[in-house]
């Protein structure tokens, strides 16, 4: 395949003066699509253009074809790419006809604007050596298998997005990646996998090039040969979803399986639901562009995809896994499953009551969430940050009801002989094997953690202490007051003058303060309404620890804002019941730990319990956390000495 992809991307070469790098790629990948579709279709020309002469439909067409060939696809044009060399002066028209002529399945050119890219090629004199360099290639089935010619379009993306700077991997996952996702998808359906005439579904709603479903497909088929497997996907990409639907078409797939468009702003398949669902949303990536519909969803509750929760704007990351939740089989009709790759940023984004948390809440509490696999850093081409695989089952075998599983597989990977982009290490065969042997044996180990469904929430409470202020009519102070927004309508010039001559004494009592300053204020006929009277004791108050607590009218000491501060309880906390109501909790757990863990620090200081929430969050980095001991100081300081002698060596050589 190196070798292909290396004299496929050496026909680029021809384009080079004519094209900028960045305008290789609307040439080289519709031409190789082209190229497959036409080496498909090669052996069967014959036979095609017998069962298709005289029919007008093309339904009837193709419904001819695929029970003669089995192919989804047929082309009327007499031409091949090989046959369009025979007329060097004809080649744009007769090429653009042949690329015209293929059957209705096959809208991929359309979305490369194909028609405009031969025109533009035959201008610049560049048509006949690219086609004919690309007639020299074979990339027939049986020389090409559908998950090489997988590897190749991937490659040359790679390779095409190096050479314009742009982000490879927003097109596709690396292959060793995907194969661990699948096999962990697949790894609790092994005995069903393998019946006879087993039929499954497949769906990605990030599909990219195809890569996780054809990979998803050879999976299958190697473990089972009679195992029919129907993929579907949905990508928001053109180019990316043009080479996903040929790739499709060139395994026998339904086309029309393949949708474009956001899946977060609208759902291609909606009602449907699959056996299995695996996808590698983007990271980071606003969902701005689909706000709007994402928001009216939100509203129907869990009438829509969004109804637990919706993260913050800035990363669609976890849209992604409530739409992959909602496609998953009932459980009543056998269950579905999930893998789907994303970074660390889901496990413990947002705090108690956000949207993250209420996502990550909702799927725990359905005990949706079967396994995290921590995958090795520097794994994908475009980025080395760190990425974990989910896997979501709404049917769980009953050794892992109301479990979660972590496997940290940050240590399996081989180094790569040579770096692509940002990816310098791949998970290898015994490294995948390593992986899932933990999640076979389902234990506790270095590298496997189990953890219960309830582990993982808390409680958020909110700790309140009094507002303590002093009080006194100072030149700074009462400069305050004049500059208040809020006293804008009274009098300023008269107010100021009032407080000027009440005197620089300090209180430590707001009423007692009050109570002269309102004589003061009422002798000048200067009146002050309640929300007005606030803002004038705000404004002459300073913090301090030994003034009297101000209460509100009913008596209610007055939490100070800038010294309110919270507390996370982890449910199960001292060993009491790991659930967030059960048995009188939280308000007994939270009041023994206040009393535990608080009130001796802080004996004025009290909850609000109105303010506390519950929240869900997934240190998985904190669970594998190994502590490693500091050198002693007498190493450490036999290295110092050593680099500074070598230093004053090289400074008595420079001196000499």
């Amino acid at each position: 395949m190196s070798r292909l992809s290396s004299f496929v991307w050496s026909i680029a070469d021809q384009l080079r003066g004519p094209y900028q790098q960045h305008e290789y790629g609307s040439v080289i990948l519709p031409m190789t699509i082209l190229r497959r579709l036409d080496a498909i279709l090669e052996p069967h020309r014959k036979q095609i253009a017998e069962l298709i002469a005289g029919v007008d439909s093309d339904m009837r067409k193709n419904s001819l074809v695929r029970q003669a060939t089995g192919l989804r696809f047929h082309n009327t044009s007499k031409f091949t790419l090989k046959t369009l060399l025979a007329d060097p002066d004809g080649l744009e028209a007769n090429l653009t006809e042949y690329v015209n002529s293929f059957s209705s399945a096959i809208d991929v050119f359309d979305r490369f604007k194909f028609s405009e890219v031969i025109a533009d090629l035959a201008e610049k004199n560049r048509l006949f050596i690219v086609v004919e360099r690309f007639a020299k290639v074979n990339l027939h089935p049986d020389v090409m298998s559908n998950s090489d010619m997988g590897d190749l379009f991937e490659d040359l993306i790679r390779r095409f997005a190096e050479a314009s700077n742009a982000t490879a991997g927003d097109h596709f996952t690396p292959r060793d990646a995907v194969r661990l996702v699948v096999d962990l998808m697949f790894a609790e359906d092994d005995d069903a996998l393998g019946e006879k005439g087993i039929v499954r579904t497949v769906y990605d709603p990030t599909a990219g090039t195809g890569g996780m479903l054809s990979l998803a497909d050879e999976h299958l088929c190697a473990q089972n040969p009679d195992a029919r497997l129907t993929l579907y996907g949905q990508e928001i990409n053109p180019q990316s979803y043009a080479i996903c639907k040929s790739d499709l078409l060139a395994k026998g797939q339904d086309p029309d399986n393949i949708k474009l468009g956001d899946t977060l702003a609208g759902d291609k398949f909606p009602g449907r639901t699959f056996d299995y669902c695996l996808s590698n949303p983007p990271y980071g990536v606003e969902w701005k562009a689909a706000e709007k519909a994402v928001k009216d969803e939100h509203k129907l509750g869990f009438a829509g995809r969004f109804g637990p929760g919706l993260p913050s704007v800035g990363d669609g990351q976890m849209l992604f896994l409530l739409h992959l939740a909602s496609k998953m089989r009932p459980r009543s009709e056998g269950g579905g499953r999930v893998g789907v790759v994303m970074n660390g940023s889901p496990l413990f984004s947002g705090g108690a009551g956000s949207g993250q948390s209420e996502i990550r809440r909702w799927l725990l509490e359905k005990d949706m969430v079967e396994a995290i696999v921590a995958l090795p850093n520097e794994m994908f081409y475009n980025t080395g940050i760190s990425t974990y695989v989910w896997i979501l089952d709404n049917n769980k075998a009953a050794a892992r009801v109301g479990q979660v599983q972590l496997i940290d597989g940050s240590g399996r990977s081989t180094k790569m002989r040579k770096s692509l982009g940002s990816k310098r290490v791949e998970i290898s065969d015994d490294d995948r094997a390593a992986i899932l042997a933990d999640y076979d044996v389902s234990e506790a180990s270095e590298t496997s953690k189990l953890f219960d469904n309830e582990d993982f929430g808390y409680w958020t409470i909110t700790v309140e202490r009094p507002l303590r202020l002093n009080f006194a009519c100072t030149p700074e102070r009462i400069e305050a007051a004049r500059t208040d927004p809020k006293l804008r309508t009274v009098d300023r010039d008269r107010l100021v003058g009032v407080l000027a001559t009440f005197g620089e004494e300090l209180y430590k009592n707001r009423d007692a303060f009050m109570a002269d300053l309102g004589k003061h204020l009422g002798s000048q006929g200067v009146i002050l309404s309640t929300p007005q009277r606030k803002a004038l004791w705000t404004a002459l108050g300073e913090r301090d620890e030994t003034a009297d607590e101000i209460r509100d009218l009913k008596g209610n000491i007055e939490p100070d804002p800038k010294l309110r501060d919270t507390e996370n309880i982890p449910f199960g906390w001292n060993d009491t019941p790991k659930t967030a109501e059960a048995d009188g909790a939280p308000r007994a757990v939270i009041d023994a730990y206040f009393e535990g863990e608080v009130h001796p620090h802080v004996p004025d200081a009290w909850i609000d319990h109105a303010k506390t929430k519950v929240g869900y969050e997934i240190p998985f980095t904190r669970h594998f956390y190994t502590y490693t001991p500091p050198r002693p100081l007498e190493e450490i300081d036999a290295d110092l000495n050593k680099v500074v002698a070598e230093i004053m060596d090289l400074l008595q050589e420079v001196e000499q």
